[in-house]
């Protein structure tokens, strides 16, 4: 039997995996990362907390897979997106705290990079929009501390990504690497040509020996050393988080969409080998790369998801457990009596692209009470990803159905939901660890167990499928409710 460690670090949590050669899930590891809230609108994380929560993890699934590591014959890594650290490429140390996506402090270089008319050249170079999520003015913000310019000056600054940070650690300083699809998450990568951008690098004057060298998302990325799991592993794979949902979910073919539910929403519609610009607020981003083969996907990011049922729970208290939310929809019957919730804590990602927005409730009334505050914050994700959804029928992209996955699909009613307001076809794997099962598909291949994307597809099996059942007349209703309360954050 072949076994392969999938290490999953997300923004909420790191999660490993030790899957199976027949992509069965045997134990599972997991700790929770918090996150840092310096300023209104900033996000930090601690990259040696980071690091720990991925050792503890990967040592407690390999343990209670009941294995030992002699037997895992590969890593895969898959990650949080667009997340920036710096560290000391001499003592392997982070310079500072992790800068994590949700954080929009760079919203004036923002603002800048618009002035200077740059959004042709960021649009056709990196399919990407302006905007405080992506790395590059992460990466900028952190160069103009004179400490870390010097250190760049010296040739002994690396920066990266989440994955990069990882194979680095593991690897003991031996790989600075990233993969084509976080690279295309930077802002600073050209997704025409798979290499960085010269012209944009000149802009935000980035040194290019700060950079990882991009690979494969199935490729050779080092060895971690045995003092971290026991044994010599080969690193077979990295990818970000979302295409590694769309690889576990097995959207191999033009056209089909998955949309992950974690700390975000994200959803990605596979376009094949030909590079699909929307015209809609949606990005366009490298699916996959395998053997120097580009697949393309349109995107669409919804930046709070679980983090608005988490605020629920621990700011507002209206639930002891995330899983309550349910229950407490249920007793509404899907009736918010007209309150209505936009979770743009840290601004709205796509289709409207308001880094400034703020999030609301509106409505209440005096018989408003927590079951209708908690089903209309579920409800939000939906509208989110109706939003999307209608960009991408703009976009003249066939949709018939959607596979879907992530903590928040757990929730038999959100999915329906889901399912009503979209007004498509809802489909929930067996397995909803897709994420991790992805970076595991990737390593399974670089082992040659699998011999190519087909024979894995042929692996993937439903739940559930949850059918649009709700009246024209209601959705219609229920997004126009949407639609104001959307206009009042601006």
């Amino acid at each position: 039997m072949t076994y392969v460690l999938a290490i999953d670090q997300g923004t909420s949590s790191s999660r490993a995996i030790v899957f199976d050669e027949k992509l069965q899930p045997l134990g599972l590891g997991q700790r929770d990362l918090p996150s840092i809230y310096p300023r209104d609108g900033w996000v930090e994380q601690d990259p040696n907390l980071l690091w720990r929560s991925v050792l503890e993890s990967g040592r407690a699934a390999i343990a209670n897979a009941k294995i030992s590591p002699t037997e895992i014959e590969a890593i895969g890594i898959t990650n949080q997106r667009e997340t920036s650290i710096i560290w000391d490429a001499q003592t392997s140390e982070p310079c500072c705290n992790a800068i994590v996506w949700q954080d929009r402090r760079t919203a004036e270089i923002c603002e800048q990079l618009k002035a200077d008319g740059m959004e042709e050249l960021v649009a056709h170079q990196t399919g990407l929009v302006i905007d405080p999520y992506f790395s590059s003015t992460k990466l900028r913000w952190l160069l103009e501390h004179p400490v870390f310019q010097d250190l760049a000056d010296q040739g002994n600054l690396r920066w990266g990504t989440v994955d990069s940070f990882l194979v680095w650690r593991l690897t003991d300083g031996r790989v600075h690497a990233t993969d084509a699809t976080n690279a295309s998450r930077t802002q600073l990568f050209d997704i025409n040509h798979n290499l960085w951008s010269e012209d944009l690098l000149e802009y935000f004057q980035i040194p290019r020996n700060v950079l990882p060298k991009v690979l494969n998302s199935k490729d050779s990325f080092g060895v971690a050393d045995r003092k971290w799991f026991g044994h010599e592993i080969p690193i077979l794979s990295a990818v970000g988080d979302q295409q590694a949902a769309l690889i576990g979910q097995c959207c191999f073919e033009s056209g089909m969409t998955k949309t992950t539910y974690g700390t975000g929403c994200f959803l990605i519609a596979n376009t094949g080998t030909d590079r699909f610009d929307s015209t809609s607020g949606l990005l366009t981003t490298i699916a996959y790369r395998l053997d120097d083969l580009t697949t393309y996907g349109v995107e669409g990011s919804i930046f709070n998801a679980g983090t608005s049922v988490q605020w629920l729970r621990d700011k507002l208290h209206l639930l002891e457990d995330a899983t309550e939310s349910e229950h407490m929809a249920l007793k509404t019957n899907g009736d918010t009596k007209g309150v209505f919730v936009v979770p743009a804590f840290t601004g709205l990602g796509a289709p409207h692209w308001m880094p400034h927005a703020r999030a609301l409730i509106c409505g209440l009334t005096l018989d408003s009470g927590p079951e209708e505050i908690v089903t209309a914050t579920l409800k939000s994700v939906g509208f989110q990803t109706a939003d999307l959804l209608s960009a991408i029928q703009k976009d003249k992209i066939p949709l018939l159905k959607m596979r879907i996955d992530g903590g928040m699909v757990r929730n038999s009613w959100f999915c329906q939901f889901l399912a009503d307001i979209t007004k498509l076809t809802v489909d929930r794997p067996s397995v909803i660890e897709t994420t991790a099962m992805g970076a595991a598909v990737l390593a399974f291949i670089g082992l040659g167990q699998f011999r190519n994307l087909a024979e894995v597809a042929r692996k993937w099996s439903l739940d559930s499928s949850f059918q649009p059942a709700m009246d024209d007349n209601q959705r219609a209703l229920e997004l126009s409710g949407w639609s104001e309360a959307v206009r009042r954050t601006q």
